[in-house]
């Protein structure tokens, strides 16, 4: 039977996690899901700026709490979803948001920063789809939505190896997890942005020689001209978080601006 577009929109009543949520493409994310109607559960390390994101949601007549979380930490993400199950009564739809990506050329780079950019940007989605699908699959339904980048399909730029490791292994999990759990009723599909204007590449980032020159150089080969918006992301997560969405799993959605296309 054909669903009204209101109707195919509407996440009134549904409960979302999203990880780093707190600002950037995470905040736009947010700010979709919770004007959809969703009580929407921030999870970042970042208390100031979290409990602020989360008091801008509850302003503008939106749900929505912040849980300061480790999101590589097991012990974390375990609360930020019990978190989630017990203020709001359940669990619909996970954003795995949270990532990081310091520019440096694999010959610099210790063991340390390698392993850390492993654990924020894939550990993270292991440990919270775990706890979360575990949560969906006795409800009998669920959203998986892990946001990877254009370079899952194709590097950007030297300095990004690790990131795009981690990236390509996300785009692997994300279809793997996502045949593991359509049994379930469970989707889980992937964003891949291109360059989107974020407090980490705007004018508030630390604009190293390395930054501004990437940045000049990634911003030449978009065919649209200009960066992405957080919105750009959050409209589409807004669309795989609905029904609209309804018989989409496996898939990557690419928001770039047309950048892959040079």
């Amino acid at each position: 039977m054909r669903m009204s577009l209101q109707k195919a929109i509407d996440l009134g009543g549904k409960t979302a996690i999203v990880t780093g949520g707190a600002m950037g493409i995470g905040l736009g994310i947010v700010r979709r899901l919770a004007e959809a109607g969703a009580n929407v559960v921030i999870a970042d390390t970042n208390a100031e700026v979290g409990t602020v994101a989360a008091g801008e949601i509850q302003e503008n007549g939106g749900q929505a709490s912040f849980i300061q979380t480790d999101v590589s930490n097991e012990a974390d993400v375990a609360v930020a979803v019990a978190h989630a199950t017990k203020t709001y009564g359940g669990l619909d739809i996970l954003v795995n948001n949270a990532g990081i990506y310091p520019i440096v050329p694999v010959m610099r780079m210790k063991f340390a920063d390698y392993e850390k950019i492993m654990a924020v940007n894939l550990r993270s989605v292991f440990l919270f789809t775990k706890a979360a699908g575990e949560v969906m699959i006795e409800q009998g339904r669920g959203k998986i939505i892990n946001i990877t980048s254009v370079d899952a399909l194709h590097p950007s730029s030297v300095g990004l190896a690790a990131y795009d490791a981690s990236k390509h292994g996300l785009w692997g999990f994300t279809k793997n997890t996502a045949l593991e759990l359509a049994p379930h009723n469970i989707q889980v599909n992937a964003i891949a942005p291109g360059g989107i204007a974020t407090p980490g590449t705007g004018a508030g980032a630390p604009q190293t020689p390395e930054m501004e020159e990437i940045l000049k150089k990634f911003l030449e080969k978009i065919p649209m001209k200009r960066m992405g918006e957080p919105d750009d992301i959050g409209k589409v997560a807004l669309f795989l978080a609905s029904d609209l969405a309804s018989y989409m799993t496996g898939t990557q959605i690419v928001v770039d601006g047309g950048v892959l296309l040079s």
